[in-house]
Formats: C-alpha cells, sequence, structure tokens
C-alpha cells in the first residue's frame, strides 16, 4: 500500500464482506469471520490474538450438548435474547443484553449452551481470543454491565489489570456501540495498537469506504477514525496489539 503523503491522509484501512465460512447443523448455525482475512497476503485468519468472531443462531429450544474448550478464551455477547450455560463446576448462567460471559478455557473447560423452547431465537457474537499462554488455569466470568448510552462506546472486555469489567488473557479490548442514522463516533485506538470493526445491525462508514451489514473493517494504524451510522447500527471493535504472543492451539480459535 502506498504511504505517500497524499495516500497517508486517510487511515490503512481494509474492508471485508460477510464471511461465506458457515455451518449448519439445523437449529445451531455458525458464520466464522476471519479477522486476518482482511488483509492481502496476510499469512494467518486471525490477526494476532483475535482469532475469530463468530456469529451465532440458536433456534428456540436447541441444547449444544456438554463438550470441552481449550486453550482459548471465549467471550458470548448478546445484545438481544438469552443464552444458557452449564458446566462441570455447577454454574448455571444466563447471559443476556445484561451481561456477558468470558470462559477462561486454559487447560480444559467443559460446558452446555442451550435456549429453552419459550426463548426467543438468539442471534449472537461468540469471539475466540488466543492466549499468551498454553493450559493456564480456567475460569469462567459471568458479570452485569452497563446499560449502553446511544453513540458511546462500552468497554465490556480487555486484558487482565484494565478496567474492563471481564478480562482475557491476551492483549484484546473489546467495546460496543449503538449509532443512531446520521450520528458520528470515533472508533477506538490505542498508540501502536490495530483495530478490528464489525457491523452487527446496521451500515456505517468509516474513512472513505461503506461497511454494511455483518461486514467488517481493520485498521491496521492507530490514528483516530470516524465512523457515521448510515442507518440505525450496532457496532462492536477490538483493540488489538498485533505483536502480541499467541497461542494457536485452542480448540476452535486457532
Amino acid at each position: 500500500m502506498d504511504d505517500s503523503s497524499s495516500t497517508r491522509t486517510q487511515p490503512r484501512l481494509y474492508t471485508a464482506p460477510r464471511t461465506d465460512v458457515s455451518q449448519n447443523q439445523g437449529k445451531f448455525r455458525t458464520h466464522f469471520n476471519f479477522p486476518g482475512r482482511a488483509v492481502p497476503d496476510h499469512d494467518d485468519h486471525g490477526y494476532g490474538p483475535l482469532a475469530t468472531v463468530v456469529e451465532s443462531f440458536m433456534d428456540p429450544g436447541t441444547l449444544i450438548r456438554m463438550h470441552q474448550h481449550r486453550n482459548e478464551e471465549i467471550i458470548s455477547w448478546v445484545p438481544d435474547g438469552v443464552m444458557r450455560h452449564d458446566d462441570r463446576q455447577g454454574n448455571e448462567l444466563v447471559t443476556d443484553p445484561e451481561h456477558v460471559m468470558v470462559m477462561n478455557a486454559g487447560s480444559g473447560f467443559w460446558h452446555a449452551e442451550e435456549t429453552l423452547a419459550d426463548d426467543p431465537p438468539l442471534r449472537m457474537l461468540q469471539i475466540f481470543v488466543r492466549p499468551h499462554s498454553l493450559d493456564l488455569d480456567p475460569d469462567i466470568q459471568h458479570e452485569p454491565i452497563p446499560d449502553p448510552v446511544a453513540g458511546e462506546w462500552r468497554h465490556l472486555f480487555g486484558p487482565e489489570g484494565s478496567d474492563a469489567p471481564l478480562s482475557v488473557r491476551n492483549d484484546v479490548h473489546f467495546s460496543d456501540c449503538r449509532l443512531e442514522a446520521g450520528a458520528t463516533t470515533t472508533l477506538p485506538s490505542r498508540s501502536d495498537w490495530h483495530t478490528y470493526l464489525y457491523v452487527f445491525e446496521g451500515a456505517v462508514e468509516i474513512g472513505e469506504e461503506s461497511v454494511g451489514y455483518t461486514e467488517s473493517a481493520l485498521v491496521t494504524d492507530d490514528r483516530d477514525v470516524a465512523v457515521t451510522a448510515t442507518e440505525d447500527s450496532i457496532i462492536v471493535a477490538f483493540s488489538i496489539n498485533p505483536d502480541a504472543p499467541i497461542t494457536r492451539q485452542g480448540t476452535i480459535g486457532r
């Protein structure tokens, strides 16, 4: 990409359409979004510690039986509906618009997921972060989150020691934002880190690019970038340290 002064007035930005990698298991369906694939000739489907962002659908009355994850950090973000979790540690948890769950799978964590027959259809994001080390202690975090405020970023998870309400064991921060049509916000950024944007609902303009429903954009510098909604939108953003040490032995998020 040309780094001349004329082109460097715009951020280094790569956009990607909705993924064509999906699985259909009837009442449970997934679309796998790979942030690294937005960059031409990038040798990793993930981008640093962010392995994949999975758009998951569960119909009412769906049970995903007890199964194990290892060596990945799995975040469940549910903007509408409910996802019911139970595990071999005895937890029975409901993740919904008022709660976020982080499963720090570490050396091994067994869990099941379910929607009841009278639950609404579920569409959510399940986010897979690569930890910095293998076989860490397993843990589960499930916390209430602040109500969203239109036009403001809500910081939901970050590395251990950050001010986010939940933590993952690598250098990724996650925030969400609800933008009304015509409203503008600034994409979260951190010095020397990059930012991956995913449009969960609606459509936005970022830089000089249009990014629509379920499309994404990767900004590979740390400047301030404006995001303007062209429709009422729900967007999420990941601030990523591209040079963070990573492991690639997760059950799904390799």
